[in-house]
């Protein structure tokens, strides 16, 4: 899909195909790179704001898949409740694409294997060290590698861990593809000989309630010039924005050599063709 695009243009094999995308969440990457792939498949894409759905609130979430599925070829969500994506897949007539939820982001999990990849040159054997809080983004990453037999490390503060059942799937996956998953609360320790350093926002939203707490712990694992060096030499930095410059990242960092972190948005839109062409075409 990239390397077709930067060659021309794709080819329209969604020419008529409408995506309906439903936002709780605001998004600058989720809805224009959706958006953006739609059309240069052919395609259109149909934004819905949190006002106009009011999701599982003003309408229930097996109404609105009903009534979605009546109008377009594809439904994408972005939302806090990871039981609404199951239930819009449970009800809906249409593919149901994971946008963002408070279990996982396989979206920008696809992204960053492919963005490694291009910049790696190999996924199998892989070091990914992840440093920050347990959260959705991680998640994704830890199935994922665990498929792909990369050699994930995630380094947290204690209290926020990746749950213990994502934990035991990614060994899992792991354990058949011959990669690695491990853990600790030392961030240098974590990212020891890592090819790949990555982080995300230590407060996701809805977790604003929690912001001053967690500016307070999470201070020793911002992604740093000093932290970097620990991995090692030219290893890619990744972020999957948007970045709290001075908080999990520091501008020296995200804007130096080794970042991939616009590699990684721009990567987005033809990652997202591909589920696209996949499921629609």
């Amino acid at each position: 899909m990239k390397a077709e695009w930067q060659a021309g243009g794709n080819q329209p094999v969604l020419r008529g195909k409408t995506l309906g995308m439903v936002f709780q969440k605001p998004s600058l990457r989720t809805r224009v790179s959706f958006e953006m792939g739609m059309l240069h498949l052919g395609g259109h894409a149909l934004y819905l704001s949190p006002n106009e759905i009011g999701l599982g609130g003003r309408e229930s979430v097996a109404d609105v898949a009903r009534v979605l599925s009546r109008y377009v070829d594809g439904i994408m969500a972005r939302v806090f409740s990871h039981e609404h994506i199951l239930e819009l897949a449970r009800y809906a007539r249409v593919p149901v694409i994971n946008g963002l939820s408070d279990y996982n982001h396989p979206c920008q999990g696809l992204t960053d294997f492919f963005t490694i990849w291009e910049h790696v040159g190999r996924l199998s054997g892989v070091k990914l060290a992840y440093v920050g809080d347990g959260n959705n983004v991680v998640t994704s990453l830890l199935l994922g590698g665990g498929k792909l037999g990369m050699d994930v490390s995630v380094g947290t503060p204690a209290g926020y861990e990746v749950k213990d059942a994502v934990l035991a799937q990614a060994r899992a996956f792991a354990a058949e593809s011959g990669g690695q998953v491990s853990t600790s609360n030392d961030p240098y320790q974590t990212v020891a000989d890592a090819d790949v350093v990555y982080t995300d926002t230590w407060t996701s939203m809805g977790q604003e309630a929690e912001q001053a707490r967690r500016k307070a712990v999470f201070p020793p694992f911002q992604v740093n010039a000093r932290l970097v060096a620990a991995a090692r030499p030219g290893a890619i930095i990744m972020h999957c924005l948007p970045a709290h410059r001075g908080d999990e990242i520091t501008d020296d960092v995200a804007d130096g050599p080794q970042s991939v972190l616009f590699d990684q948005a721009e990567n987005r839109m033809h990652a997202q063709k591909a589920i696209l062409a996949d499921l629609l075409a």
